[in-house]
């Protein structure tokens, strides 16, 4: 067994709260990702559940085992750095086979395991090449595979795609999500990027703070965000903000937005929820037309920006509650400066409190 678990962890930095106390359970062979904007204290959680940060307070479990004061090594635990950490002067088999053979691991067992990482990442034929001749993307695996060698437990990853070119970023993910149903082991990434985490994680942590804001899979973050900075964090384009009054009547609920647009809610809404509110209508939610599926509002809206993705398109839009984002076929031929009628739909409004952020 390989999992992790945390329990009350907190890191401090002198007066500066770092982690606040978070509890949280990694489970056997599962990827999860920890997400959040810089700062919020994903990397030194990752840096703790290493060994490469002390733990302030709190206890942290690998495979039933407290690691509290073991240093990484005997933690059953391998770590990918963002910078590759790969050592020039070697070539790929000797940084694929460094850590065992730092610990007398017998010279046919190190040659089968540098075997067997190499053709599942397809490095096989370039074993004898130096790190300086090799692309971004096989250095980055080269450093994937160095951890894969040593067969620990956990694997840890902090940001390894942030230094690679978009393109290659889509590739690579797709390469470590592919490694992670091969291999079987539990991993645990960080990144600051969104998308990673939806396209990647078995189970996403969103953390913000020091804190965490929600543990979900992927799909349950995006339809069910806990509060407003998880709404507007998971998804891209990111989930439009209105300011508003809820008012609930025999169960009715409907929220007037600031500006005089009247939304109608198609959910019930229980006595006694009027309250001031944020209201959340994700781009991809708001339509040219009444016509499809869902309940729909019309809201007036003039267009300020259009910007082409392909397939799809972005258009900025006004309107007396504010200015807001919806995505589209690139087909529609909006073009700025245009006035129409857009339709929200009601069925997918996300309710926050105003005071709290917290999702009603």
């Amino acid at each position: 067994m390989a999992d992790v678990v945390l329990e009350k962890v907190e890191k401090r930095f002198g007066d500066v709260s770092a982690v606040s106390g978070i509890d949280l359970t990694v489970q056997d062979c599962e990827f999860l990702i920890l997400v959040g904007p810089s700062g919020c204290g994903k990397t030194t959680t990752l840096r703790m559940i290493a060994g490469l940060e002390d733990v302030t307070s709190g206890d942290i479990r690998i495979g039933g085992r407290s690691v509290i004061g073991l240093p990484p090594r005997d933690r059953d635990i391998a770590m990918v750095f963002q910078s590759y950490a790969l050592y020039p002067h070697m070539n790929v088999y000797k940084n694929l086979s460094f850590s065992l053979r730092l610990r007398h691991t017998p010279k046919a067992e190190i040659e089968r395991r540098v075997q067997e990482v190499a053709a599942i990442l397809g490095l096989s034929g370039r074993l004898n090449r130096k790190p300086r001749q090799l692309s971004g993307g096989e250095r980055q695996r080269v450093a994937v595979g160095a951890a894969l060698c040593r067969q620990a437990g956990v694997l840890l990853f902090d940001e390894p795609l942030s230094n690679l070119d978009a393109k290659l970023r889509v590739h690579m993910r797709t390469e470590l999500k592919r490694l992670h149903q091969s291999v079987k082991s539990t991993m645990v990434y960080v990144t600051h990027d969104q998308v990673e985490a939806m396209t990647m994680g078995d189970r996403i942590v969103i953390m913000n703070g020091g804190s965490i804001l929600q543990v979900a899979t992927p799909l349950e973050a995006y339809d069910k965000p806990a509060n407003r900075f998880v709404a507007g964090f998971i998804g891209t384009p990111p989930m439009n903000f209105f300011q508003g009054m809820l008012t609930a009547t025999a169960g009715q609920g409907s929220v007037d937005l600031d500006g005089g647009v009247h939304l109608p809610l198609t959910r019930p809404v229980p006595e006694g929820s009027n309250r001031a509110v944020t209201v959340g209508v994700r781009p991809e939610h708001i339509h040219l037309s009444a016509e499809g599926r869902g309940n729909r509002q019309k809201v007036a809206a003039t267009i300020d920006i259009v910007e082409p993705l392909g397939h799809d398109v972005i258009v900025t839009a006004r309107s007396n509650a504010g200015i807001f984002q919806m995505q589209t076929e690139i087909y529609a031929g909006l073009r700025p400066a245009d006035t129409l009628d857009l339709w929200f739909d009601t069925d997918r409004i996300y309710l926050f409190d105003r005071e709290t952020e917290w999702a009603i």
